[in-house]
């Protein structure tokens, strides 16, 4: 990665140009500040050879879902992945689609016995079928705001039998306190799900919210447990 930052071949890279390569990592400006201030040391604006290392280090722990620290610098993570889009769901490669499923097959196996539980209709789970479920874990609402967010990947405001797994991997880490990842990391995304993933922002709730008009119990996907903690005691 260093010569696409390093034109002049310094040996080191200057705040401007790493903001705009890291940016590609699809990850969150918050979670890129924190990223350059473990990375910059000495707090010049530039990083040497090891400092960018460490930064492309604590890139790969953040889209891999584990805390940006340098705690994580010894953690076994894949590369870090680039893309040129601003999409951070952009899976395009083959690294991203050959990657295996974080969810194993004896965990999907009981989370797929919790989904047939809850009735599915057509296959899809329903946000007021999935919200007692998660609100059974007890996370904080802004956390499974989160989950919800991220396991909703076609942004239905439903989820199938993939994304409930997601959803249900994502709560059982935030119990172990790890914390939950602000983009889905590419290993988490359901095999059948890496393709073509070119999802509009704001398209897929235009049909939903439309629908809600009728039942507020479908909310939009950000609207289900975000709303109104009080209410769901």
């Amino acid at each position: 990665f260093l010569p696409q930052v390093d034109s002049t071949n310094a040996g080191r890279v200057l705040a401007s140009d790493a903001a705009v390569f890291l940016k590609k990592s699809g990850l969150t400006d918050l979670v890129l500040g924190k990223i350059w201030d473990l990375a910059d040391t000495d707090g010049k604006g530039i990083l040497n050879k090891q400092e960018f290392f460490v930064a492309l280090r604590l890139v790969a722990c953040a889209q891999n879902g584990l805390d940006v620290s340098l705690n994580s610098l010894s953690l076994p993570v894949p590369p870090p992945r680039f893309t040129d889009t601003g999409s951070p769901l952009l899976l395009s490669g083959t690294a991203s689609s050959d990657l295996p499923w974080a969810v194993k097959p004896e965990d999907k196996a009981k989370y797929d016995a919790i989904f047939d539980s809850l009735n599915p209709v057509n296959g899809l789970l329903s946000g007021d079928k999935v919200k007692p479920v998660l609100l059974n874990s007890k996370l904080p609402v802004d956390i499974l705001g989160r989950v919800w967010e991220l396991s909703d990947i076609d942004r239905d405001g439903m989820l199938d039998r993939e994304e409930f797994a997601v959803a249900m991997f994502l709560v059982y880490c935030a119990l172990e306190k790890e914390p939950v990842p602000m983009s889905l990391p590419a290993a988490l995304v359901p095999p059948s799900k890496r393709k073509p993933l070119s999802v509009p922002g704001a398209m897929p709730l235009i049909p939903s919210s439309a629908s809600t008009k009728e039942s507020h119990q479908s909310l939009p996907p950000v609207g289900i447990l975000a709303a109104k903690p009080p209410l769901t005691q």
